[in-house]
């Protein structure tokens, strides 16, 4: 075990009770920077029948709007961690970051591990693409991509895996060959571990066409019992390959069904919805547009490169930190009001996050999301206000707001890496009229 300095072992037992049917019983075992649970996540119930359950997390800006640096310095915390734990280096950030984290203070965070480590990080879609993206920036020297639930017209993944539980189960890497077909370190970065069989499974893919010994996944919690430990135990064994795991806070999780759910969920339903004032903002100039388009004939619009969606390198990452500052000098100018929420949609995570953070102060950041949740306006409770309606860019996709109070702010900046038609926008704002803003701009990065 390392020193006291290193991991802090806090034995830590805390139940959640979630609308009164499902019983969560959770056993910290580890915290090693000493973070309170509460200021990581809270629980909501999931309506799926896979896994009834939804750890919400309070620092991803996914379901839960989040001071945006929040997001960025967490990722930071475990890119710290990561070199503590695996590579064994002093992580001289760590301290900074930890009180940064704990007091609320923006952080500028920059490169921190050496350029000799050069991994690929892989984060996964939806939720985890930013909290990816973000811990690849702490890398001097390294590649990233992210997985996808899109699907690219006229190019085949070069992997692919199933996320069992998930509400959309299959995952797609769209990369340039070289950039996987090496014996680098695979870092795979998610929110959390339940079980760990996501992990496994992009495991076992990568390494059926793309063989190496070392792999790492990072999450920020991890719930794996020991029957799951004890699988990675023995894939390890199997492939002849050694998988390290990181996180900020791990232990043992027992969830109990008391009983079953009524669909009673709450919307923000309200009749003082009035006018929308909405305006465009293009910040095409800024990015640039690829070949890749969707299979999707609704929205034939290019993707944009620096998404990492299609892969990114640290010098192209430098170049995008530039791009993010500068579109965020010119929406800061665009704003008009004291509370701002910065909405990022579906995967397209980090760059609204990585911008919202340069905004200006009373700015907030969350994501639309695909999770169906139970809405109820409970206190603790993970989501007690949602909005629901057509995912603009594929309208049979549904996707959700969640934890937006009405009035609870001025205006919002609603960000799509793809333009959508004008009419399938039409749902999505008729939903946002019930939050009482006086404006959206909707920002498209390609158009």
């Amino acid at each position: 075990m390392k020193n006291s300095q290193t991991l802090t072992l806090l034995k830590k037992k805390s139940t959640f009770r979630i609308l009164d049917a499902i019983e969560a019983e959770m056993e910290v075992l580890e915290n090693p920077y000493g973070l309170p649970m509460e200021d990581l996540f809270t629980m909501a119930a999931r309506i799926n029948k896979k896994r009834s359950f939804l750890f919400v997390s309070k620092v991803l800006g996914k379901h839960l709007p989040i001071h945006p640096n929040k997001g960025l310095l967490t990722a930071a915390l475990l890119a710290a961690r990561y070199l503590e734990s695996v590579k064994g280096g002093g992580a001289t950030e760590r301290e900074r970051l930890i009180h940064s984290f704990l007091q609320d203070e923006p952080d500028q965070v920059g490169p921190f591990i050496p350029g000799v480590i050069n991994p690929v990080v892989i984060g996964f879609a939806e939720t985890a693409t930013a909290l990816g993206h973000a811990f690849f920036d702490c890398f001097h020297q390294a590649d990233f991509f992210h997985t996808t639930r899109e699907e690219i017209d006229s190019h085949a993944p070069e992997v692919t895996f199933e996320e069992e539980h998930s509400h959309a189960t299959s995952h797609r890497c769209y990369i340039p060959l070289e950039m996987i077909q090496n014996d680098r370190e695979i870092i795979l970065v998610d929110d959390e571990m339940t079980t760990g069989k996501t992990a496994l499974n992009i495991i076992q893919s990568i390494h059926a066409s793309f063989p190496r010994t070392d792999y790492t996944v990072v999450s920020i919690l991890d719930w794996r019992s020991n029957a799951n430990r004890q699988e990675f135990s023995r894939l390890e064994e199997e492939l002849g390959i050694t998988i390290h795991t990181v996180s900020l806070l791990a232990g043992n999780v027992h969830i109990k069904q008391l009983k079953e759910i009524k669909d009673h969920s709450e919307t923000n339903d309200t009749n003082e919805q009035g006018e929308l004032n909405v305006e465009a903002i293009s910040l095409s100039p800024l990015f640039h547009t690829t070949s890749f388009i969707s299979e999707n004939p609704l929205n034939q619009v290019p993707f944009i490169k620096e998404t990492g969606r299609f892969g990114l390198n640290s010098s192209e990452n430098k170049s995008l930190h530039q791009q993010a500052w500068e579109a965020a000098n010119l929406l800061k100018s665009r704003r008009s009001g004291d509370r701002t929420l910065c909405l990022g949609t579906g995967e397209f995570m980090y760059l609204p996050m990585k911008i919202a953070a340069a905004m200006g102060s009373g700015v907030f950041y969350q994501s639309t999301t695909r999770s169906p949740i139970y809405v109820e306006n409970r206190e603790d409770y993970g989501a007690r206000y949602g909005i629901s309606f057509p995912n603009p860019e594929d309208l049979q996709i549904s996707h959700n707001v969640y934890n937006i109070p009405p009035g609870c702010y001025d205006e919002i900046f609603l960000f799509f890496e793809r333009e959508p038609e004008a009419d399938a926008l039409e749902l999505m704002l008729n939903e946002l009229k019930k939050l009482q803003l006086n404006s959206v701009k909707l920002v498209f990065f390609s158009n």
